[in-house]
């Protein structure tokens, strides 16, 4: 191939990239409903808690919606629940890793290991993370969630999002983080933060666009 036809082609190609990059917006993609309508009671649990996050703290998480909430149960254990959604758009933030948030809050990582959680829906790819600071010792079980697709890696969720970008114009992604406090017994501690993920999971879905 000739020199002047080589750099004609590559300036043309740089041309549509440029071209494509000014005219591609983003959809803001609103939740199917507010989050703050998430039941307070589902099965034998209750919400106990609800916390709501400061303006500085807003607006390093710039989600477009979010829950925190305390869950117990009959038998009196406490499950804390927190539900991030982000809508995309330009002023959009995107989900903070808790690989990065977590030890940046003073929490160090003991165990961290992806799998999977058989659902009545079918299997969640989710991460079982467990994480102390000072004597607290607690279960993190979590995932992400793009298109109703469960993600629990950061590479899968950056590539979903740029595959939605460009065939869906969409980026919305959504960050379920569900926590066990536990002194010793670590396997109960991952037994109910599962059972609370399996009998929570169905509600999700009617908040998260697919």
């Amino acid at each position: 191939m000739k020199t002047p036809l080589r750099f004609a082609i590559i300036y043309l190609l740089f041309g549509c990239v440029a071209l494509y990059l000014h005219l591609h917006t983003t959809l803001v993609v609103p939740s199917l409903k507010p989050l703050d309508r998430f039941p307070q009671q589902q099965a034998d649990w209750r919400m106990t808690s609800e916390w709501s996050f400061s303006a500085g703290v807003l607006d390093v998480l710039k989600a477009a919606d979010y829950i925190s909430r305390q869950y117990t149960d009959g038998e009196g254990n406490k499950v804390t629940l927190y539900v991030g959604y982000h809508s995309g758009g330009k002023d959009a933030g995107g989900i903070h890793s808790p690989k990065h948030c977590l030890p940046g809050s003073g929490w160090f990582e003991v165990s961290s290991q992806r799998g999977t959680l058989d659902l009545q829906q079918g299997p969640l790819k989710v991460v079982r993370a467990i994480y102390q600071k000072g004597e607290q010792k607690e279960l993190f079980l979590y995932w992400f969630q793009v298109r109703g697709r469960s993600l629990s890696d950061e590479y899968s969720l950056k590539l979903a999002e740029i595959t939605n970008s460009l065939l869906y114009r969409r980026v919305d992604s959504a960050f379920i983080r569900i926590s066990v406090p536990f002194e010793t017994d670590q396997a109960k501690a991952v037994a109910l933060g599962e059972r609370f993920a399996k009998e929570f999971h169905p509600l999700l879905q009617e908040f998260l666009p697919r």
